[in-house]
C-alpha cells in the first residue's frame, strides 16, 4: 500500500522574513536522487542553507532549509520535487528503480526563433527570465547582430511541462516574449527541431586552452569549503556520476561563508569504499568540482573580446541551470552589450561540458576592462555578490 502523495513532499514556508522555508521530502530512495532534487532548487533560485539526509536503502528522508525570493512559486516547486521522486505509488520495492535498459525518453527539442528590430542593454536576459518563469530549459543558443543592428535569436529549447507541442502553449510563450520585448518585436516562431537542425547547431570543436585548462557499513565524507551557488547540487551530481548513495548526510552553511557536510555513502552494490584508489579518485573529483564548479574566461578572438563559460555535464546529459541566465544578468548589470552567442556541447579530457561562447559588443560607450567582466561573471554564477 502507498503514501498519500501531499506526504511526499511538504514545503513549510518561512513565517517570518529572513527565516528559512523548510523542505520535507519522504519517499521511495534511488541513486542521484538528492542531486535530482538539489538541481530543482537550484532552478528555482534558491540556496540550500542546511539540510539532513536519511535513507535505509529503500525509502528516503530529506529535510532541506532553504532561502531565496519572495517571488517563488512554491505550489509549482512541489510539483516538480514530486516529479523528481521515485514512484510514491507502491512501497514494494518493485518500482524504485528504472530498468538500466529502458532509458528515458529525451524531449522534444523546438527552436524558437526571433527577430528584433535593434539590439539593447540586458535584451537577451530579459528574454532568458520570460523562458526560465515559463519553465522553458534552454539547450542552445545563437545570436547574431546584422550590420543594420537588427538581431535574429535562436533559443534551443525544451519544455519541462512536455506541451510546447500544443498551440496554447506556444502562443503563451510568444506572448510572454511581445511583454517584455514590445515593438523591438519583428516576429516570432516556435517549431519542433529536427535532428539535422540540432547537429548544426554545434559550435566547432576548438576551443582555447584558457578554458580547457584549468558507519562500518558506510564511507565517511567529510567536507569543509566556501559556500557558492549550487553547491549541494555540485557534490550530489558528482555522487550521482560516480553512482554512489548517499544513505545519510548532514550539511549547513554559517554567517561567514562557510558550508561543513558529513555523508555517509555508499557504492551501488551496498558496499563502502575500500580500496584507496578510488577514495582518492573520488576526493580529487569532489576537491576540483568545489574549487572550480565552472570555467569562465575572457579572451581575445582577433580584435574582438569574447566570454567563455563552462559548465559540467551530469552523465545524464543534463547541465546546471540557469547558467545562461545569470550569465546575462551579470552583463546586464555591467552594461556589456552582446553581439553573438553560441552553445554548444564538447568533451574536454572525456568529459562532457556545455560551453557558452559570447562575443561581446564594445562598440558602445567605454568598454568594461575584461578582468571586470570575468569578475563580475564568475561572481553571479558563484553567488557571491
Amino acid at each position: 500500500m502507498g503514501i498519500l502523495h501531499e506526504d511526499v513532499v511538504v514545503i513549510n514556508q518561512a513565517e517570518k522574513a529572513g527565516e528559512p522555508t523548510v523542505i520535507t521530502v519522504n519517499c521511495p530512495d534511488k541513486t542521484g536522487l538528492e542531486c535530482d532534487l538539489c538541481r530543482v532548487i537550484l532552478l528555482f533560485g534558491l540556496s540550500i542553507c542546511r539540510g539532513d539526509v536519511s535513507t535505509d536503502g529503500k525509502w528516503c528522508y530529506i529535510v532541506f532549509w532553504v532561502v531565496g525570493k519572495p517571488s517563488t512559486r512554491w505550489n509549482l516547486l512541489t510539483k516538480r520535487l514530486l516529479a523528481a521522486c521515485p514512484s510514491y505509488f507502491s512501497t514494494s520495492g518493485i518500482f524504485y528503480y528504472r530498468p538500466e535498459n529502458q532509458q528515458p525518453k529525451p524531449p522534444d527539442v523546438f527552436l524558437l526563433k526571433f527577430w528584433c528590430s535593434y539590439e539593447r542593454d540586458g535584451l537577451l536576459h530579459d528574454v532568458t527570465e520570460v523562458l526560465c518563469e515559463l519553465e522553458l530549459t534552454i539547450n542552445s543558443v545563437k545570436v547574431s547582430t546584422t550590420p543594420d543592428g537588427r538581431v535574429m535569436d535562436l533559443f534551443f529549447i525544451t519544455d519541462t511541462r512536455e506541451i510546447l507541442h500544443t498551440k496554447r502553449r506556444q502562443d503563451e510563450t510568444i506572448d510572454s516574449l511581445k511583454a517584455v520585448l514590445c515593438n523591438a518585436l519583428l516576429s516570432c516562431e516556435i517549431e519542433l527541431a529536427g535532428s539535422e537542425v540540432t547537429a548544426c547547431s554545434q559550435g566547432s570543436p576548438y576551443l582555447p586552452s584558457a578554458i580547457t585548462e584549468e558507519i562500518p557499513s558506510h564511507t565517511l565524507v567529510q567536507i569543509f569549503c566556501q559556500d557558492h551557488k549550487g553547491l549541494i547540487y555540485d557534490i550530489m551530481r558528482t555522487l550521482k556520476d560516480y553512482n554512489i548513495q548517499v544513505r545519510y548526510g548532514r550539511f549547513c552553511a554559517n554567517p561567514r561563508g562557510n558550508c561543513e557536510l558529513d555523508l555517509f555513502i555508499m557504492q551501488a552494490d551496498g558496499k563502502k569504499i575500500v580500496d584507496p584508489n578510488k577514495q582518492n579518485a573520488l576526493s580529487s573529483r569532489l576537491r576540483m568540482e568545489l574549487l572550480r564548479p565552472l570555467r569562465v574566461a575572457v579572451v581575445s578572438r582577433g580584435p574582438d573580446t569574447e566570454l567563455l563559460v563552462a559548465n559540467p555535464v551530469e552523465l545524464s546529459g543534463r547541465g546546471r541551470p540557469l547558467v545562461f541566465y545569470d550569465i546575462t544578468l551579470a552583463l546586464k548589470v555591467l552594461k556589456t552589450r552582446i553581439f553573438s552567442v553560441k552553445i554548444g556541447r564538447y568533451m574536454i579530457r572525456d568529459r562532457e561540458w556545455e560551453v557558452y561562447r559570447i562575443l561581446l559588443d564594445e562598440g558602445v560607450g567605454s568598454p568594461v576592462p575584461r578582468n571586470k567582466i570575468e569578475e563580475g561573471v564568475r561572481n553571479k554564477l558563484m553567488g557571491w555578490e
